[in-house]
């Protein structure tokens, strides 16, 4: 005859075999269920620190090792830059000092070379006004000696027209004592 299904194998299973409540909290599985999680956490303990960790540690390090590089790296450039700016500011200041010097020196030629011009030019304007004042007096003079000549001939004139008889060491006395003052 067969056997009886009816019989309870364990206080976790019921008499189809199936889990009662949760499988997990069952107090008769749970010395295999310690077991097993020793068993697993012994072997990913000893994956992680064998395999693992030490690959994690190396790439941990070489970071470490790059960044420490890029710090020297970047220290090293940065005072390569300010050693650079300082340079620059040196010979920007240079350059000014240098520029203002020729600036002045510019100014100096400029002001010798306008002050000789100026003398040069006075001198000109002072011998052409030396021969323009001669060039006025002698048309003063020419014109003088032509109003003379025409006053006495006009007085001559006159005095004819008049009916009266001058003759000409008169006339020439009388206008030269009126052209005198």
């Amino acid at each position: 005859m067969a056997a009886s299904t009816d019989q309870v194998v364990s206080k976790c299973l019921d008499g189809y075999g199936s889990a009662i409540g949760m499988p997990q909290l069952c107090g008769d599985w749970m010395a295999n269920q310690v077991f097993w999680l020793v068993v697993t956490l012994v072997v990913i303990f000893l994956i992680l620190s064998r395999i693992a960790l030490p690959r994690i540690a190396e790439v941990l390090a070489d970071r470490q090792g790059t960044i420490t590089n890029y710090l020297a790296a970047s220290e090293e450039l940065k005072s390569k830059a300010e050693e650079a700016e300082r340079s620059y500011i040196k010979a920007l200041n240079d350059a000014r000092s240098e520029a203002s010097r020729l600036l002045d020196a510019s100014k100096a030629e400029m002001k010798k070379e306008l002050q000789s011009a100026i003398s040069k030019a006075d001198t000109e304007i002072s011998v052409k006004v030396g021969e323009s004042e001669a060039s006025i007096a002698e048309i003063r003079k020419n014109a003088m000696s032509s109003i003379e000549k025409v006053a006495k001939d006009t007085a001559k004139e006159i005095v004819s027209a008049l009916g009266a008889k001058a003759d000409a060491k008169t006339i020439s006395t009388a206008v030269s004592s009126k052209m005198k003052g």
